[in-house]
């Protein structure tokens, strides 16, 4: 088993496609139409690998907002200097919501970012294995 993809309710399909493609990085990898069942959805990740998880991008149609709930807690994403993307990704608009640095006891460094839906994404520094 594996895990496949994790989906997001979104209230603006292409804005969402724009934060995690152009904010973030990843490809847009496939998109569905449903007109009849009012619903499209975008699938946005890191490549096209099928070991790799994705993101579902989901809008109901007329739907542009969500109760976020207290259940939900982040998506992690793994990169290796999260200074720089902090800075790309407040230079083209995005919101930082926890700057970088160690987290509280340990010395692993993260930041928090909010994508436009009110998601939150964490971002933890991995720094490339030696060759």
């Amino acid at each position: 088993m594996r895990l496949l993809h994790t989906m997001l309710r979104v209230g603006d399909l292409q804005r969402s496609i724009d934060f995690y493609t152009r904010l973030l990085g990843m490809k847009l990898l496939r998109t569905t139409e449903r007109p009849e069942q009012k619903y499209s959805l975008a699938f946005v990740g890191y490549g096209s690998n099928p070991d790799h998880a994705e993101l579902e991008l989901t809008y109901n149609h007329g739907v542009d907002s969500y109760d976020l709930g207290t259940a939900y807690g982040h998506i992690a994403l793994g990169m290796p200097d999260i200074y720089a993307a902090c800075e790309q990704i407040r230079a083209a608009g995005g919101n930082i919501t926890r700057e970088p640095g160690p987290v509280k006891g340990g010395d692993t460094v993260i930041a928090f970012v909010t994508d436009p839906d009110g998601y939150k994404i964490e971002l933890i520094e991995r720094k490339p294995a030696p060759a």
